[in-house]
Protein backbone atom coordinates (compact mmCIF):
# COMPACT_ATOMS: atom_id res chain seq x y z
CA UNK A 1 0.00 0.00 0.00
CA UNK A 2 1.08 3.48 -0.63
CA UNK A 3 1.43 6.10 2.28
CA UNK A 4 -1.75 7.89 0.88
CA UNK A 5 -3.78 4.45 1.12
CA UNK A 6 -2.36 4.05 4.68
CA UNK A 7 -3.56 7.17 5.80
CA UNK A 8 -6.82 6.99 3.97
CA UNK A 9 -7.71 3.66 5.72
CA UNK A 10 -6.49 4.71 8.69
CA UNK A 11 -8.94 7.50 8.85
CA UNK A 12 -11.61 4.83 7.57
CA UNK A 13 -10.99 2.56 10.34
CA UNK A 14 -11.09 5.49 12.98
CA UNK A 15 -14.23 6.94 11.60
CA UNK A 16 -16.02 4.01 11.88
CA UNK A 17 -14.33 3.13 15.56
CA UNK A 18 -15.54 6.63 16.74
CA UNK A 19 -19.13 5.94 15.00
CA UNK A 20 -19.24 2.48 16.62
CA UNK A 21 -18.20 4.37 20.26
CA UNK A 22 -20.72 6.58 20.08
CA UNK A 23 -19.40 9.23 22.17
CA UNK A 24 -19.14 11.99 19.64
CA UNK A 25 -21.67 12.93 17.33
CA UNK A 26 -21.02 11.72 13.38
CA UNK A 27 -20.63 15.00 11.76
CA UNK A 28 -18.03 16.40 13.81
CA UNK A 29 -16.24 12.89 14.05
CA UNK A 30 -16.40 13.07 9.85
CA UNK A 31 -15.65 16.97 9.43
CA UNK A 32 -12.98 16.00 11.86
CA UNK A 33 -11.76 13.27 9.84
CA UNK A 34 -11.77 15.54 6.10
CA UNK A 35 -9.79 18.16 8.18
CA UNK A 36 -7.12 15.95 9.28
CA UNK A 37 -7.24 14.54 5.52
CA UNK A 38 -6.32 17.73 4.21
CA UNK A 39 -3.99 18.71 6.80
CA UNK A 40 -1.89 15.22 5.88
CA UNK A 41 -2.21 16.00 2.19
CA UNK A 42 -4.43 13.28 1.23
CA UNK A 43 -7.50 15.42 0.52
CA UNK A 44 -6.72 18.44 -1.95
CA UNK A 45 -7.30 21.47 -0.02
CA UNK A 46 -9.17 22.61 -3.37
CA UNK A 47 -11.46 19.71 -3.09
CA UNK A 48 -11.81 19.91 0.85
CA UNK A 49 -15.69 21.69 0.94
CA UNK A 50 -16.71 20.18 -2.59
CA UNK A 51 -18.78 17.97 -0.81
CA UNK A 52 -20.98 20.66 0.70
CA UNK A 53 -22.13 21.56 -2.93
CA UNK A 54 -22.28 18.25 -4.18
CA UNK A 55 -25.79 17.05 -6.10
CA UNK A 56 -26.25 14.33 -2.99
CA UNK A 57 -25.95 16.60 -0.23
CA UNK A 58 -27.75 19.54 -2.09
CA UNK A 59 -31.00 16.85 -2.67
CA UNK A 60 -30.97 15.36 0.75
CA UNK A 61 -31.64 19.60 2.26
CA UNK A 62 -34.18 19.94 -0.70
CA UNK A 63 -36.28 16.64 0.35
CA UNK A 64 -36.43 17.83 3.80
CA UNK A 65 -37.15 21.09 3.05
CA UNK A 66 -40.14 20.10 0.51
CA UNK A 67 -41.61 17.33 2.86
CA UNK A 68 -42.23 19.99 5.58
CA UNK A 69 -43.99 21.72 3.22
CA UNK A 70 -45.95 18.87 2.61
CA UNK A 71 -46.69 19.20 5.99
CA UNK A 72 -47.17 22.01 6.52
CA UNK A 73 -49.63 21.91 3.22
CA UNK A 74 -51.79 19.47 5.13
CA UNK A 75 -50.95 16.79 2.06
CA UNK A 76 -49.43 14.45 4.62
CA UNK A 77 -51.83 14.43 7.12
CA UNK A 78 -54.96 14.29 4.15
CA UNK A 79 -54.14 10.26 4.46
CA UNK A 80 -52.76 9.93 8.20
CA UNK A 81 -55.67 11.44 10.12
CA UNK A 82 -57.73 8.65 8.53
CA UNK A 83 -55.94 5.85 9.96
CA UNK A 84 -56.55 6.24 14.23
CA UNK A 85 -58.81 3.37 13.94
CA UNK A 86 -58.67 1.05 17.07
CA UNK A 87 -60.91 -1.18 16.13
CA UNK A 88 -58.63 -2.78 13.77
CA UNK A 89 -56.81 -5.78 14.58
CA UNK A 90 -52.97 -5.61 15.53
CA UNK A 91 -52.11 -7.53 11.84
CA UNK A 92 -54.82 -4.87 9.79
CA UNK A 93 -53.37 -2.24 11.75
CA UNK A 94 -49.57 -3.20 10.68
CA UNK A 95 -50.29 -4.05 7.19
CA UNK A 96 -52.24 -0.76 6.85
CA UNK A 97 -49.84 1.66 8.17
CA UNK A 98 -46.68 -0.19 6.85
CA UNK A 99 -48.32 0.42 3.39
CA UNK A 100 -48.61 4.31 3.83
CA UNK A 101 -45.32 4.55 5.24
CA UNK A 102 -43.69 2.44 2.43
CA UNK A 103 -45.54 5.09 -0.13
CA UNK A 104 -44.93 7.89 1.63
CA UNK A 105 -41.45 6.99 2.70
CA UNK A 106 -40.95 6.36 -1.25
CA UNK A 107 -41.29 10.27 -2.43
CA UNK A 108 -40.18 11.82 0.81
CA UNK A 109 -37.37 11.09 3.30
CA UNK A 110 -38.27 7.78 4.91
CA UNK A 111 -37.13 9.89 8.64
CA UNK A 112 -39.87 12.10 7.74
CA UNK A 113 -42.01 9.77 6.94
CA UNK A 114 -41.43 7.81 10.03
CA UNK A 115 -41.81 10.96 12.18
CA UNK A 116 -45.36 12.02 10.82
CA UNK A 117 -46.74 8.47 11.38
CA UNK A 118 -45.35 7.88 14.89
CA UNK A 119 -48.13 9.66 16.46
CA UNK A 120 -50.39 7.98 15.21
CA UNK A 121 -48.91 4.64 15.54
CA UNK A 122 -48.80 5.75 19.09
CA UNK A 123 -52.00 7.31 19.48
CA UNK A 124 -53.43 4.16 17.88
CA UNK A 125 -51.63 1.75 20.41
CA UNK A 126 -52.90 3.97 23.48
CA UNK A 127 -56.86 3.60 22.21
CA UNK A 128 -56.56 0.06 21.62
CA UNK A 129 -54.72 -0.50 25.22
CA UNK A 130 -51.95 -2.58 23.55
CA UNK A 131 -48.11 -2.35 23.66
CA UNK A 132 -46.77 0.47 21.44
CA UNK A 133 -44.00 -1.81 21.27
CA UNK A 134 -45.70 -3.73 18.97
CA UNK A 135 -46.37 -1.96 16.25
CA UNK A 136 -43.57 0.76 15.98
CA UNK A 137 -40.52 -1.53 14.67
CA UNK A 138 -43.34 -2.49 11.73
CA UNK A 139 -43.75 1.04 11.18
CA UNK A 140 -39.83 1.67 10.67
CA UNK A 141 -39.28 -0.98 9.00
CA UNK A 142 -41.71 0.06 6.46
CA UNK A 143 -40.69 3.19 6.09
CA UNK A 144 -36.74 2.13 5.31
CA UNK A 145 -37.98 -0.20 2.98
CA UNK A 146 -40.31 2.15 1.45
CA UNK A 147 -37.02 4.51 0.58
CA UNK A 148 -36.05 1.95 -1.81
CA UNK A 149 -38.21 2.33 -4.19
CA UNK A 150 -36.78 5.85 -5.54
CA UNK A 151 -34.38 8.13 -6.08
CA UNK A 152 -35.13 10.78 -3.42
CA UNK A 153 -36.51 7.71 -0.76
CA UNK A 154 -33.33 7.72 0.79
CA UNK A 155 -29.59 9.13 1.20
CA UNK A 156 -28.03 5.97 0.39
CA UNK A 157 -29.95 5.75 -3.39
CA UNK A 158 -28.80 9.78 -3.88
CA UNK A 159 -25.32 8.99 -3.20
CA UNK A 160 -25.18 5.74 -5.52
CA UNK A 161 -27.03 8.09 -8.15
CA UNK A 162 -24.12 10.67 -8.01
CA UNK A 163 -21.51 8.33 -7.68
CA UNK A 164 -22.76 6.54 -11.20
CA UNK A 165 -22.99 10.39 -12.46
CA UNK A 166 -19.85 10.94 -11.94
CA UNK A 167 -18.33 7.16 -12.57
CA UNK A 168 -20.21 6.64 -15.82
CA UNK A 169 -20.91 9.56 -16.77
CA UNK A 170 -25.32 9.83 -16.29
CA UNK A 171 -26.85 9.38 -12.99
CA UNK A 172 -29.80 6.92 -12.02
CA UNK A 173 -32.97 8.49 -13.16
CA UNK A 174 -36.05 8.73 -10.54
CA UNK A 175 -37.43 5.50 -10.63
CA UNK A 176 -34.50 2.94 -11.89
CA UNK A 177 -34.13 1.51 -8.51
CA UNK A 178 -38.27 0.72 -8.74
CA UNK A 179 -37.66 -2.82 -9.91
CA UNK A 180 -35.95 -3.66 -7.57
CA UNK A 181 -36.16 -1.86 -4.30
CA UNK A 182 -39.80 -2.32 -4.83
CA UNK A 183 -39.64 -6.08 -4.88
CA UNK A 184 -37.54 -5.44 -1.80
CA UNK A 185 -40.25 -3.68 -0.43
CA UNK A 186 -42.96 -5.56 -1.10
CA UNK A 187 -41.32 -8.55 -0.17
CA UNK A 188 -40.61 -7.21 3.26
CA UNK A 189 -43.95 -5.46 4.22
CA UNK A 190 -45.50 -8.84 3.50
CA UNK A 191 -43.03 -10.18 5.94
CA UNK A 192 -43.57 -7.73 8.60
CA UNK A 193 -47.15 -7.47 8.31
CA UNK A 194 -47.87 -11.32 8.30
CA UNK A 195 -44.75 -12.66 10.34
CA UNK A 196 -42.58 -10.36 11.40
CA UNK A 197 -44.55 -8.34 14.35
CA UNK A 198 -45.23 -11.81 15.97
CA UNK A 199 -41.13 -12.35 16.36
CA UNK A 200 -40.99 -9.16 18.44
CA UNK A 201 -40.16 -10.45 22.11
CA UNK A 202 -43.16 -9.91 24.16
CA UNK A 203 -42.74 -8.17 27.41
CA UNK A 204 -44.52 -7.54 30.59
CA UNK A 205 -46.73 -4.58 31.40
CA UNK A 206 -44.48 -2.94 33.60
CA UNK A 207 -41.46 -3.43 30.74
CA UNK A 208 -43.39 -1.86 27.82
CA UNK A 209 -43.11 2.21 26.99
CA UNK A 210 -45.27 3.99 28.92
CA UNK A 211 -47.43 7.37 28.87
CA UNK A 212 -46.14 9.42 31.15
CA UNK A 213 -49.49 10.79 31.58
CA UNK A 214 -50.91 8.20 33.24
CA UNK A 215 -48.84 8.30 36.36
CA UNK A 216 -48.43 12.12 36.38
CA UNK A 217 -50.91 14.25 35.26
CA UNK A 218 -52.94 14.05 31.81
CA UNK A 219 -53.74 17.46 29.35
CA UNK A 220 -55.37 20.12 30.80
CA UNK A 221 -57.35 22.16 28.45
CA UNK A 222 -60.53 24.20 28.02
CA UNK A 223 -63.29 24.15 25.59
CA UNK A 224 -66.52 26.58 25.19
CA UNK A 225 -70.07 25.82 24.33
CA UNK A 226 -70.64 27.41 20.89
CA UNK A 227 -73.31 29.51 20.18
CA UNK A 228 -76.45 27.58 18.94
CA UNK A 229 -75.40 24.34 20.84
CA UNK A 230 -77.53 21.61 22.49
CA UNK A 231 -75.81 22.07 25.56
CA UNK A 232 -77.25 25.44 26.07
CA UNK A 233 -79.50 25.10 29.06
CA UNK A 234 -78.01 22.09 30.14
CA UNK A 235 -77.07 21.43 33.48
CA UNK A 236 -72.81 21.40 33.70
CA UNK A 237 -73.46 18.16 36.36
CA UNK A 238 -74.97 16.09 33.00
CA UNK A 239 -71.98 16.51 31.41
CA UNK A 240 -70.23 13.79 33.65
CA UNK A 241 -71.71 10.93 31.87
CA UNK A 242 -70.44 11.45 28.74
CA UNK A 243 -66.81 12.71 30.03
CA UNK A 244 -66.48 8.96 31.91
CA UNK A 245 -67.13 7.85 28.70
CA UNK A 246 -64.30 9.44 27.13
CA UNK A 247 -62.02 8.95 29.93
CA UNK A 248 -62.14 13.32 30.69
CA UNK A 249 -62.22 14.71 34.02
CA UNK A 250 -64.59 17.74 34.66
CA UNK A 251 -62.41 20.63 36.32
CA UNK A 252 -64.07 23.28 36.45
CA UNK A 253 -66.19 26.01 34.49
CA UNK A 254 -65.26 29.86 33.57
CA UNK A 255 -68.00 31.86 32.66
CA UNK A 256 -67.31 35.66 31.95
CA UNK A 257 -63.94 35.41 33.30
CA UNK A 258 -64.74 34.14 36.79
CA UNK A 259 -64.16 30.54 37.95
CA UNK A 260 -67.37 29.19 39.09
CA UNK A 261 -67.07 27.39 42.69
CA UNK A 262 -68.47 25.06 44.43
CA UNK A 263 -72.16 25.45 42.29
CA UNK A 264 -70.65 25.40 38.96
CA UNK A 265 -72.46 21.56 39.07
CA UNK A 266 -75.50 22.68 39.21
CA UNK A 267 -75.36 25.83 36.98
CA UNK A 268 -76.99 25.56 33.53
CA UNK A 269 -75.12 26.12 30.79
CA UNK A 270 -74.89 29.00 28.91
CA UNK A 271 -73.28 29.97 25.68
CA UNK A 272 -69.40 30.83 25.43
CA UNK A 273 -68.81 29.05 28.81
CA UNK A 274 -65.92 27.42 29.34
CA UNK A 275 -64.98 24.31 30.05
CA UNK A 276 -61.70 23.53 32.17
CA UNK A 277 -61.39 19.42 31.76
CA UNK A 278 -58.13 17.33 32.31
CA UNK A 279 -57.39 14.71 29.45
CA UNK A 280 -54.89 12.85 27.28
CA UNK A 281 -54.85 14.53 23.44
CA UNK A 282 -57.32 11.43 21.99
CA UNK A 283 -59.65 11.62 24.67
CA UNK A 284 -59.73 15.39 24.52
CA UNK A 285 -60.33 15.17 20.75
CA UNK A 286 -63.56 12.49 21.34
CA UNK A 287 -65.26 14.44 23.87
CA UNK A 288 -64.78 17.71 21.83
CA UNK A 289 -66.18 15.85 18.84
CA UNK A 290 -69.57 14.26 20.62
CA UNK A 291 -70.43 17.14 22.71
CA UNK A 292 -69.87 19.45 19.42
CA UNK A 293 -67.90 22.30 21.34
CA UNK A 294 -65.15 24.52 20.47
CA UNK A 295 -61.50 25.03 21.64
CA UNK A 296 -62.15 28.48 24.04
CA UNK A 297 -61.20 31.48 22.17
CA UNK A 298 -57.36 32.31 22.71
CA UNK A 299 -58.71 36.12 24.56
CA UNK A 300 -59.64 34.18 27.33
CA UNK A 301 -56.94 32.21 28.20
CA UNK A 302 -55.81 34.81 30.97
CA UNK A 303 -59.01 34.29 32.70
CA UNK A 304 -58.27 30.86 33.85
CA UNK A 305 -56.98 30.42 37.16
CA UNK A 306 -53.28 29.10 38.06
CA UNK A 307 -55.21 25.62 37.65
CA UNK A 308 -53.57 24.81 34.46
CA UNK A 309 -54.00 28.02 33.72
CA UNK A 310 -52.87 28.80 30.25
CA UNK A 311 -50.23 26.00 30.00
CA UNK A 312 -50.15 22.41 28.24
CA UNK A 313 -48.68 19.26 28.51
CA UNK A 314 -47.07 17.90 25.78
CA UNK A 315 -45.21 14.03 25.13
CA UNK A 316 -42.05 14.95 23.01
CA UNK A 317 -39.38 12.24 22.07
CA UNK A 318 -35.77 13.78 22.14
CA UNK A 319 -34.32 13.60 18.54
CA UNK A 320 -30.33 13.38 17.44
CA UNK A 321 -29.95 17.24 16.95
CA UNK A 322 -32.06 18.16 19.89
CA UNK A 323 -30.48 20.90 21.70
CA UNK A 324 -31.06 18.62 25.35
CA UNK A 325 -29.62 15.42 23.97
CA UNK A 326 -26.80 14.95 26.26
CA UNK A 327 -27.82 17.74 28.28
CA UNK A 328 -29.86 18.29 31.82
CA UNK A 329 -32.87 20.39 31.92
CA UNK A 330 -31.09 22.73 34.54
CA UNK A 331 -28.35 22.78 32.24
CA UNK A 332 -29.89 24.22 29.15
CA UNK A 333 -32.22 26.63 31.05
CA UNK A 334 -35.67 25.00 30.25
CA UNK A 335 -37.79 26.81 33.17
CA UNK A 336 -35.84 30.06 32.71
CA UNK A 337 -35.63 30.43 29.32
CA UNK A 338 -39.12 29.05 27.82
CA UNK A 339 -40.95 29.31 31.15
CA UNK A 340 -41.18 25.11 30.55
CA UNK A 341 -40.73 22.22 32.90
CA UNK A 342 -39.40 18.73 33.24
CA UNK A 343 -42.16 16.66 34.16
CA UNK A 344 -41.50 12.98 33.43
CA UNK A 345 -39.05 11.24 31.68
CA UNK A 346 -39.47 7.81 30.34
CA UNK A 347 -36.43 5.91 29.28
CA UNK A 348 -36.47 2.49 27.20
CA UNK A 349 -39.37 1.57 28.92
CA UNK A 350 -38.29 2.54 32.98
CA UNK A 351 -39.34 5.30 34.26
CA UNK A 352 -37.41 7.85 36.06
CA UNK A 353 -38.83 10.01 38.49
CA UNK A 354 -36.18 11.50 40.81
CA UNK A 355 -33.95 14.50 40.16
CA UNK A 356 -35.30 15.08 36.47
CA UNK A 357 -33.76 18.49 36.09
CA UNK A 358 -30.49 17.16 36.97
CA UNK A 359 -30.68 14.06 34.78
CA UNK A 360 -28.50 13.95 31.52
CA UNK A 361 -31.17 13.47 28.36
CA UNK A 362 -30.58 10.91 25.63
CA UNK A 363 -31.76 10.46 22.19
CA UNK A 364 -34.99 8.45 21.97
CA UNK A 365 -35.94 9.38 25.71
CA UNK A 366 -39.70 10.63 26.19
CA UNK A 367 -40.05 13.75 28.17
CA UNK A 368 -43.70 15.09 29.50
CA UNK A 369 -43.56 19.03 28.92
CA UNK A 370 -45.17 21.44 31.06
CA UNK A 371 -45.03 24.39 28.30
CA UNK A 372 -46.77 27.72 27.89
CA UNK A 373 -49.85 27.11 25.25
CA UNK A 374 -49.07 30.05 23.44
CA UNK A 375 -45.71 29.27 22.68
CA UNK A 376 -45.64 25.68 22.93
CA UNK A 377 -44.64 25.16 19.00
CA UNK A 378 -41.62 27.98 19.68
CA UNK A 379 -40.62 25.87 22.74
CA UNK A 380 -40.76 22.61 20.67
CA UNK A 381 -38.92 24.31 17.90
CA UNK A 382 -36.13 25.43 20.18
CA UNK A 383 -35.47 22.00 21.69
CA UNK A 384 -35.43 20.70 18.89
CA UNK A 385 -38.04 17.23 19.81
CA UNK A 386 -40.38 15.31 17.86
CA UNK A 387 -43.77 16.00 19.87
CA UNK A 388 -45.56 12.28 20.41
CA UNK A 389 -49.03 14.03 19.84
CA UNK A 390 -50.84 15.90 17.10
CA UNK A 391 -50.66 19.35 18.20
CA UNK A 392 -52.93 20.96 15.84
CA UNK A 393 -50.47 22.56 14.56
CA UNK A 394 -49.10 20.66 11.54
CA UNK A 395 -51.82 21.83 9.08
CA UNK A 396 -51.51 25.40 8.94
CA UNK A 397 -52.22 25.95 5.03
CA UNK A 398 -55.53 23.62 4.68
CA UNK A 399 -56.63 25.47 1.65
CA UNK A 400 -53.15 25.06 -0.31
CA UNK A 401 -53.00 21.42 -0.12
CA UNK A 402 -53.78 19.92 -3.78
CA UNK A 403 -51.29 22.66 -5.01
CA UNK A 404 -48.52 21.10 -2.81
CA UNK A 405 -49.28 17.69 -3.97
CA UNK A 406 -49.58 19.70 -7.49
CA UNK A 407 -46.41 21.09 -7.77
CA UNK A 408 -44.42 18.03 -6.14
CA UNK A 409 -45.89 15.61 -8.15
CA UNK A 410 -44.81 17.77 -11.21
CA UNK A 411 -41.46 18.35 -9.78
CA UNK A 412 -41.14 14.69 -9.93
CA UNK A 413 -42.42 13.51 -13.18
CA UNK A 414 -40.04 16.57 -14.74
CA UNK A 415 -37.26 14.73 -13.28
CA UNK A 416 -38.52 11.23 -14.32
CA UNK A 417 -38.62 12.24 -17.51
CA UNK A 418 -34.82 14.20 -17.76
CA UNK A 419 -36.82 17.09 -18.70
CA UNK A 420 -35.21 19.11 -15.40
CA UNK A 421 -32.43 18.13 -13.34
CA UNK A 422 -33.54 16.78 -9.83
CA UNK A 423 -31.90 19.06 -7.36
CA UNK A 424 -33.48 21.91 -9.72
CA UNK A 425 -36.29 20.70 -9.79
CA UNK A 426 -36.45 20.41 -6.29
CA UNK A 427 -35.30 23.77 -5.55
CA UNK A 428 -38.58 25.61 -7.88
CA UNK A 429 -40.57 23.51 -5.50
CA UNK A 430 -38.99 24.89 -2.58
CA UNK A 431 -39.27 28.33 -4.43
CA UNK A 432 -42.87 28.14 -5.14
CA UNK A 433 -43.76 26.69 -1.17
CA UNK A 434 -42.15 29.86 -0.08
CA UNK A 435 -43.94 32.07 -2.73
CA UNK A 436 -47.06 30.32 -2.40
CA UNK A 437 -46.30 30.94 1.55
CA UNK A 438 -47.34 26.80 1.86
CA UNK A 439 -43.62 27.53 3.86
CA UNK A 440 -42.55 29.99 5.93
CA UNK A 441 -39.48 31.58 4.53
CA UNK A 442 -38.31 31.45 8.33
CA UNK A 443 -38.62 27.92 8.54
CA UNK A 444 -36.53 26.71 5.31
CA UNK A 445 -33.27 26.19 6.83
CA UNK A 446 -34.81 25.13 10.43
CA UNK A 447 -36.33 21.86 8.99
CA UNK A 448 -32.67 20.80 7.37
CA UNK A 449 -31.35 18.43 8.93
CA UNK A 450 -27.97 19.84 9.29
CA UNK A 451 -25.50 16.68 11.14
CA UNK A 452 -26.72 14.84 8.02
CA UNK A 453 -25.59 17.97 5.62
CA UNK A 454 -22.40 18.05 7.35
CA UNK A 455 -21.63 14.26 7.50
CA UNK A 456 -22.18 14.24 3.53
CA UNK A 457 -19.88 17.05 3.08
CA UNK A 458 -17.20 15.52 4.99
CA UNK A 459 -17.48 11.96 3.80
CA UNK A 460 -17.72 12.41 0.03
CA UNK A 461 -14.55 14.08 -0.26
CA UNK A 462 -12.56 11.44 2.10
CA UNK A 463 -14.40 8.91 -0.52
CA UNK A 464 -13.29 10.13 -3.46
CA UNK A 465 -9.74 10.64 -1.78
CA UNK A 466 -10.32 7.07 -1.18
CA UNK A 467 -10.79 6.41 -4.76
CA UNK A 468 -8.18 8.60 -6.53
CA UNK A 469 -5.16 6.92 -4.42
CA UNK A 470 -6.26 3.39 -5.47
CA UNK A 471 -7.45 2.37 -1.86
CA UNK A 472 -11.01 0.83 -3.60
CA UNK A 473 -9.58 -0.91 -5.80
CA UNK A 474 -7.16 -2.72 -3.63
CA UNK A 475 -10.86 -3.48 -1.28
CA UNK A 476 -12.16 -4.40 -4.57
CA UNK A 477 -8.78 -6.55 -5.66
CA UNK A 478 -9.45 -8.57 -2.33
CA UNK A 479 -13.23 -8.77 -2.73
CA UNK A 480 -12.41 -10.42 -6.27
CA UNK A 481 -9.99 -13.08 -4.31
CA UNK A 482 -12.50 -13.80 -1.94
CA UNK A 483 -14.89 -15.01 -4.79
CA UNK A 484 -12.60 -16.42 -7.40
CA UNK A 485 -14.41 -18.49 -9.42
CA UNK A 486 -17.70 -18.35 -7.76
CA UNK A 487 -20.74 -17.12 -10.04
CA UNK A 488 -21.92 -13.74 -10.44
CA UNK A 489 -24.71 -13.88 -8.28
CA UNK A 490 -22.65 -15.37 -5.43
CA UNK A 491 -20.28 -12.21 -5.93
CA UNK A 492 -23.58 -10.09 -5.59
CA UNK A 493 -24.57 -11.70 -2.96
CA UNK A 494 -21.36 -11.33 -0.82
CA UNK A 495 -21.28 -7.85 -1.46
CA UNK A 496 -24.46 -7.02 -0.01
CA UNK A 497 -23.77 -9.34 3.16
CA UNK A 498 -20.92 -6.74 3.34
CA UNK A 499 -22.76 -4.05 2.73
CA UNK A 500 -25.52 -4.73 5.18
CA UNK A 501 -23.21 -5.60 7.81
CA UNK A 502 -21.48 -2.33 7.65
CA UNK A 503 -24.67 -0.59 7.24
CA UNK A 504 -25.69 -2.12 10.36
CA UNK A 505 -23.21 -1.17 12.51
CA UNK A 506 -22.62 2.33 10.91
CA UNK A 507 -24.56 5.03 9.34
CA UNK A 508 -26.10 4.02 5.98
CA UNK A 509 -24.46 6.90 4.38
CA UNK A 510 -20.73 6.84 5.40
CA UNK A 511 -21.37 3.08 4.30
CA UNK A 512 -22.64 3.72 0.83
CA UNK A 513 -19.96 6.41 0.13
CA UNK A 514 -17.41 3.64 0.74
CA UNK A 515 -19.23 0.41 -0.78
CA UNK A 516 -20.66 2.17 -4.19
CA UNK A 517 -16.92 2.72 -5.58
CA UNK A 518 -15.99 -0.62 -4.34
CA UNK A 519 -19.04 -1.89 -6.42
CA UNK A 520 -17.73 -0.15 -9.56
CA UNK A 521 -14.40 -1.53 -9.17
CA UNK A 522 -15.13 -5.01 -8.85
CA UNK A 523 -17.43 -5.18 -11.80
CA UNK A 524 -14.79 -3.74 -14.21
CA UNK A 525 -12.26 -6.14 -12.94
CA UNK A 526 -14.51 -8.64 -13.77
CA UNK A 527 -15.34 -7.13 -16.98
CA UNK A 528 -19.18 -6.33 -16.45
CA UNK A 529 -21.90 -4.25 -16.12
CA UNK A 530 -21.21 -1.78 -13.01
CA UNK A 531 -25.10 -1.26 -12.54
CA UNK A 532 -26.12 -4.41 -10.49
CA UNK A 533 -23.13 -3.85 -8.72
CA UNK A 534 -24.46 -0.21 -7.56
CA UNK A 535 -28.30 -1.78 -7.29
CA UNK A 536 -26.68 -4.26 -4.55
CA UNK A 537 -24.92 -1.72 -2.88
CA UNK A 538 -28.13 0.59 -2.72
CA UNK A 539 -30.37 -1.95 -1.34
CA UNK A 540 -27.98 -3.82 1.02
CA UNK A 541 -27.04 -0.09 2.51
CA UNK A 542 -30.41 1.06 3.52
CA UNK A 543 -31.53 -2.28 5.05
CA UNK A 544 -29.90 -1.82 8.21
CA UNK A 545 -32.71 -3.66 10.35
CA UNK A 546 -30.48 -5.46 13.13
CA UNK A 547 -29.64 -2.76 15.71
CA UNK A 548 -31.55 0.54 16.68
CA UNK A 549 -27.99 2.38 15.65
CA UNK A 550 -27.91 1.20 11.99
CA UNK A 551 -30.73 3.95 10.84
CA UNK A 552 -32.09 7.03 12.04
CA UNK A 553 -35.45 5.63 12.43
CA UNK A 554 -34.87 2.30 14.67
CA UNK A 555 -33.12 4.74 16.81
CA UNK A 556 -36.26 7.09 16.65
CA UNK A 557 -38.06 4.48 17.89
CA UNK A 558 -35.94 2.97 20.93
CA UNK A 559 -37.49 5.09 23.93
CA UNK A 560 -41.47 5.02 22.77
CA UNK A 561 -41.68 1.38 21.74
CA UNK A 562 -39.81 0.80 24.95
CA UNK A 563 -37.00 -1.70 22.84
CA UNK A 564 -34.04 -3.20 23.89
CA UNK A 565 -31.01 -3.32 21.46
CA UNK A 566 -30.85 -7.01 21.21
CA UNK A 567 -35.02 -6.80 20.38
CA UNK A 568 -34.37 -5.53 16.47
CA UNK A 569 -32.43 -9.03 15.21
CA UNK A 570 -35.57 -11.11 16.00
CA UNK A 571 -36.94 -9.61 12.96
CA UNK A 572 -34.55 -8.21 11.39
CA UNK A 573 -32.34 -10.92 10.83
CA UNK A 574 -34.91 -12.92 9.22
CA UNK A 575 -35.95 -9.49 6.96
CA UNK A 576 -32.45 -8.94 5.70
CA UNK A 577 -32.38 -12.86 4.76
CA UNK A 578 -35.14 -12.12 2.54
CA UNK A 579 -33.91 -9.02 0.73
CA UNK A 580 -31.13 -10.72 -0.08
CA UNK A 581 -32.65 -13.56 -1.55
CA UNK A 582 -35.58 -11.41 -3.74
CA UNK A 583 -32.63 -8.65 -4.39
CA UNK A 584 -30.04 -11.17 -6.23
CA UNK A 585 -32.55 -12.47 -8.61
CA UNK A 586 -34.19 -9.08 -9.12
CA UNK A 587 -31.13 -7.32 -9.85
CA UNK A 588 -29.83 -10.02 -12.32
CA UNK A 589 -33.76 -10.18 -14.48
CA UNK A 590 -33.62 -6.17 -14.43
CA UNK A 591 -29.96 -5.01 -14.32
CA UNK A 592 -28.27 -8.11 -16.08
CA UNK A 593 -24.32 -8.58 -16.39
Amino acid sequence: MTQDQIILFTLFAAVFAMLLWGRFRYDMIAFAALMIGVVLGVVPTKEAFSGFGHPATLVVALVLVVSAGLVRSGAVFLITRTLVDASRSLGAHIALMGAVGGILSAFMNNVAALALLMPVDIQTARKAKRAVGLSLMPLSFATILGGMVTLIGTPPNIIIASIREKSLGEPFKMFDFAPVGGIAALAGLAFVALVGWRLIPARSEGDQASNPMDDIAEYISELTVPTGSKLVDTRFGDLHEEAEKADVALLGLVRDGKRLYGTARSRMLKANDILVIEATPDALDEFRTTLKLDFADPNRQAHLDAEGAGMALVEVVVMENSRLRGKTAASVGLAWRQRSILMGLSRGGKKITKQLRKTELQEGDILLLLTPQKSQADVLEWTGCLPLAARGLAVTQGNKTWAAIGLFAAAVLAASIGLVYLPIALGLVVIAYVSLKILPVDEIYSHINWPVVVLLGSMIPLGSALETSGGTELIAGALIDLTLGMPAWAILTILMIVTMTLSDILNNTATTIVAAPIGIQMAQTLNVDPDPFLMAVAIAASAAFLTPIGHKNNTLILGPGGYAFGDYWRMGLPLEIIIVAVSIPSILIFWPL
